[in-house]
Formats: C-alpha cells, structure tokens, sequence
C-alpha cells in the first residue's frame, strides 16, 4: 500500500513523466519563453559573426551550397538574433505582438542555423521554442503599451549605435581571410559603409567578402525598418485626464478630500485614471518603463476603494505592467494588501503640522525664529492669500517667476507636485510670497517680477488642511526664504480656516532618526551612514532636517508591490515620474525630436512645469 503525502512532494515516477510530456505550467512559460529568445537571440548572432561558431558535421554540407546561400543565411541569422533579443522582453510581459513576431522569426532562424555551418542543434533548439510558444498562445494576450512617435528618434539612435559596435566584430571577426592590415579607422568606415549597402576599404579572401557585406548591410536594413515601423505605426498615447475624468474626481475631493493629503495631486492632467464600478473611488496612476504607478491613497469613498483597486489591477494584467503604489497611508496600505495580495514596505513619514499647535516660542524652534526675524529686519515682507484672491496680473507674474526659477529643465514631481498655478478649479489653493523693494538699477532697469523674490504653492486637502507643492524663489534673495514663507504659511492659516498643513515628505526617516540616537546598533548605524552618503545626491537628510525644524508630527507612507524583485525597477520607475532620473538624448537631438515627433500635449489653462518642494531644499 502506498500513501501520498503533499501529492506534488511524492509523485509516482509516471506522474512526473507525464508532467515533463507536458512541459511547463502556462502560466511560467513567458517567463521561459523570453529566456530562451535572449539565448537563442545570442546563439544565432554568434552563428552569423562566427563562421566557425558550429558543430563540425555541418561544414562538409555547408561547403557545397550555392556560392552566396551561405552568406544570405548568416546575415538572416545575425537579423533573427538581433529581433530575437528586442522581443525577448515583451514575451516575458505576455505581449500578443511579440509573440505574433518571435513565430516568425524562429523558423527563420532555425532555418539559418542549419545551413549557416552550425549543427541541427540550434535549429530543434529554436523549433522546440516555437512549438512551445503556438501551444501556449493563449497566455500572450497583454496589450500595447502607451508609446509615441518619438521612439522612431531613440530606436535609431539605440539600434545605430549597437550595429556599428557589432558590424566591427563581424568586420573583425574573419582575421585570417583579411587582405592587408587594416586599422581600426578602415574598419571603421568599412562598417559604415556597409551599413548602407557600398563596398568599404577592408578586403577578404573567398566568400567571406560576401559574408560581412550580407551582414552589415542586414544590419543597416533592420535598423531602417525598425526605425520606419516606429515611426508610421499607430499612435497609443499614454493615459490623460480628461475633462469628465477631472470634473468627477473634484466630487470625490469634495466629498472625501480630508481624508488624504496627497488626494489633490489626483488632478495633474499626466495621469490616468479608473474608477470603481460605483464610480464613488477611482485610484490615478501613471505608467512609467512598464509599471503602473498609483500616488496615495484611492480617491473617494473607503467602502469602494476595493472597486477602484479591482479596476487598476484589471488594467495593470491586461496590459502585463507592473502594479505598485507609491507614497500610500497605512490604511491605504492595508486596504490595497488585502484586496490584491500585495505586500507593503515603509517608505518614509510625511511631515505634518498642526496649526493650533504650532508657535516660534520654546528652544527647539529657536533657529528658526532667529533666521525669521533676521530675514524680516532685511526688508522683506510676506502675503499669504488664497489663489483667487489675486489679480490676473499678480498671477501671471508668480506664474513667471516660478517657471524662470525652476533651476532645472526638467520637471520634477509626480506623487506631491501638480504641475500647474492657479489652474481652473485651483481657486481654493494658496499662495505664499516674499517681497522685498530694491533699489532702482543705474541703467533704469527693473525686476520683470517686481518686488517679488519667494513664492510657496499649497493645494487644498480637504476643507481646512492644505498641503505644500512648490517652492521658488530668486537666487539673489536672502538665504531661508523657504523657512520665513512657511511659518508666515502657518501663522496665517487660522485666518484662512486651516488647521493642518502637510510638509515636505521624508524618505527613510524613522531609519535617520533612530540610527544618529545613543545606543543605535552597528546595522542601524551602517543603514543610516549609507542614506547620508546617498543624500550627497539625493536630497535625503536634508529633507529630513529641514521639516524637523517645524516641530511636525510625523505620518508614515509606504510602497506596495507584487514581489521583492520588482522593487528595484519600481523605484527606478518612480525617480523617473519624480524628474530624478532621466533618459534623454543629446541637447540638438532632444529637441528635434520634440519639435518633430512628439505629440501635441493636451490644451489646459495655465499650465506651468513644476517641481516638487524637496527641490528647492537645498537653496534653503
């Protein structure tokens, strides 16, 4: 008698048989199908720059083909290889494109390897994938992502660049049939020319002439149809909010905005949004290098964020991105983990301050009181007023002054900046500025801003709270302005009705805070010396310090994922939303390709780049 125990822990030897007759459970076979189209992608480049990258037996076979079958097949090989490994990421992400292409692409490979001397290995290899990929069709059905026409720029840029690095191997890679000794500036004009299809400088003995100029010129031609494919296929542009969605999202605000300080930041026009089938929740996101990145918590009513978070999750599978939510609340971290089966990590504490509790008197606020009135016996005076209170020429002038000193050209911001002042519908937010009259330059010459040298920008959270989303101000203005305009901030704030003001928030604080405490341990104590090594570049203690100066209370935030390997390419999908990494072309190239390529952004009022406060920090 035999007794199955954990039946997959003890299987019968014809259980697991029929298991590898089977093969792979569906569900992990793009996982391995994309694995094997890099190795497959890399074998058949090898077989094509290689003549002698083969098994023996096939040479003899080999030899006697038609004269330039030979070199046909070895640039297809370098061809299917190329494609090969350009497919093999979205074959990983389910996308029913690239399973459409790597069907044909695989036979043609197969059919090179058998004829370009190599063994009857690689091609079964490559047959035994696309047999492997028709079964499981049905697992390949994600969706496009969201592209533009500007790829079309970087896709030739990319695919140049890596031709002529392999076009000198495939030049380089036939020593002995070399005539002469060509240098390396011959061998390099010899791939350019290749690349077009012409005859360069460096010569061959035999067939192998016809070999490298079959190969560079399958290189030059599938750098120009890919380039050509990108640029003519039909556009998918990136989700936006349109004005229905904006129009619906500011009734949830209404209603449920008190409840999460970074809800307002729902309303930046560069998100997208899905709402619960109620539609009382929606949660907003924006897909960066394929992850789907929520900000905060759901917006609207609790009983329906599991609605809102269906949808997301719905959205994020039919598209194969990656789900994560940045910057959430602890309820909104436990509302997504249990509805999704997601996992939560601290991320940082954001600042809040409480306004009847907030006074410049007592020791600890005693540096900052200092440099207030320091600042105000230098001739500078603060207004604080809410955005609808200000002339059309007022606004138009802090408009101005906050994009002229941004610093940067590249807008920085996503779960904490809205990307706009004194937009439609932003009456309610709030602005703060510093003034200070200069004397009149000799040359008659004035500030096209006027007297004005700060400006502070907070967003409405809910009734009576607002939070902080930018912070300027002119370089040649006094040192602290950003300190004299938030406490001006807070003391005005019982004036205006607001009780809570949300500050800046502060990556890994709990970890700063108790590893410069007595007693902290030596892994405490490494974790904190490494997040101030990293502040050298990202402004991580500096922010910390610089809202613990306002003596706030401090509210925990965190990121939800899948799995743990994602969280590398989660927070680099997050760095990009925030403007801290960036890929972009050369300066004359980025700006041909937005001038030519890039889609016409959608109109909206009074729209100026912005920057998220941590930012202007370091000007304090």
């Amino acid at each position: 008698m035999s007794v199955t125990v954990d039946g997959d822990k003890s299987r019968s030897v014809p259980d697991r048989v029929r298991q590898f007759v089977r093969g792979p459970r569906p569900e992990k076979v793009p996982a391995i199908v994309g694995t094997a189209c890099t190795l497959i992608g890399l074998l058949d480049i090898a077989a094509g720059v290689f003549p002698r990258f083969r098994a023996s037996r096939m040479h003899a076979v080999a030899e006697v083909l038609p004269g330039t079958l030979g070199p046909l097949s070895a640039a297809l090989s370098i061809s299917a290889g190329v494609l090969l490994l350009l497919l093999a990421h979205g074959l990983k992400r389910h996308k029913r494109r690239a399973w459409r292409a790597a069907v044909v692409l695989l036979p043609l490979g197969a059919s090179a390897q058998f004829i370009w001397r190599h063994s009857v290995t690689g091609a079964l290899l490559s047959l035994a994938l696309l047999y492997l990929l028709v079964r499981n069709r049905d697992e390949f059905a994600a969706l496009p992502d969201p592209r533009s026409r500007w790829r079309a720029l970087a896709n030739f840029v990319v695919m140049g660049a890596g031709s002529i690095a392999l076009g000198l191997v495939i030049v380089s890679a036939h020593p002995r049939r070399v005539i002469g000794s060509p240098s390396l500036t011959d061998r390099l004009e010899h791939v350019l020319y290749g690349l077009f299809g012409y005859e360069g400088p460096v010569a061959y003995a035999g067939n192998t002439d016809w070999t490298v100029g079959y190969s560079l010129g399958a290189l030059g031609m599938l750098t120009a149809l890919t380039t050509i494919y990108l640029a003519f296929r039909p556009e998918h542009p990136a989700a936006r909010l349109t004005e229905d969605d904006e129009t619906k999202l500011r009734a949830l605000l209404d209603k449920h905005g008190a409840r999460d300080s970074l809800g307002h930041f729902a309303l930046r026009h560069d998100k997208g949004v899905v709402f619960s089938p109620s539609g009382k929740a929606a949660v907003c996101y924006r897909v960066v290098s394929g992850v789907m990145l929520a900000s905060g918590d759901p917006i609207g009513d609790v009983e329906a964020w599991p609605g809102a978070i269906e949808r997301f999750m719905d959205e994020a599978k039919a598209h194969s991105w990656t789900p994560a939510v940045m910057g959430c609340s602890e309820t909104g971290g436990q509302v997504w983990t249990r509805e999704t089966g997601l996992d939560a990590l601290e991320l940082g504490d954001e600042a809040v301050v409480d306004v009847p509790d907030f006074s410049l008197s007592g020791r600890a606020m005693r540096n900052v009181r200092q440099m207030v009135k320091r600042i105000e016996r230098n001739g500078y005076t603060t207004k604080v007023r809410r955005v609808s209170d200000l002339s059309d020429g007022e606004l138009a002038r802090v408009r101005r002054a906050a994009e002229d000193w941004r610093g940067t050209d590249t807008e920085r911001g996503f779960s904490m900046a809205l990307g706009r002042i004194g937009g439609h519908g932003d009456g309610e937010a709030v602005i703060a500025t510093a003034h200070k009259e200069e004397p009149e330059d000799p040359s008659g010459t004035r500030s096209p801003y006027g007297d004005l040298k700060a400006i502070i920008h907070f967003v409405p959270w809910g009734a009576d709270g607002m939070s902080l989303e930018l912070m300027r101000r002119d370089r040649s203005a006094d040192p602290g302005m950003n300190e004299l305009l938030i406490v001006a901030a807070l003391q005005a704030a019982p004036r205006i009705g607001i009780a809570r003001v949300s500050l800046n928030f502060a990556m890994f604080r709990s970890a700063l805070a108790r590893g410069e405490k007595i007693g902290a341990g030596p892994v405490l104590r490494l974790w904190r010396g490494l997040l101030v090594f990293l502040s050298r570049w990202f402004q991580i203690e500096s922010l910390y310090k610089f809202n613990a100066k306002f003596q706030p209370r401090w509210e925990p935030r965190f990121v939800v994922y899948r799995k743990s390997r994602d969280l590398p390419r989660i927070g680099l999908a997050a760095m990009q939303a925030e403007g801290f990494v960036t890929f972009t072309l050369p300066g004359p190239l980025a700006r041909l390709t937005r001038r030519t390529l890039s889609p016409a952004p959608r109109p909206c009022a009074h729209i100026v780049a912005s920057t998220t406060a941590e930012h202007e920090v370091r000007a304090a």
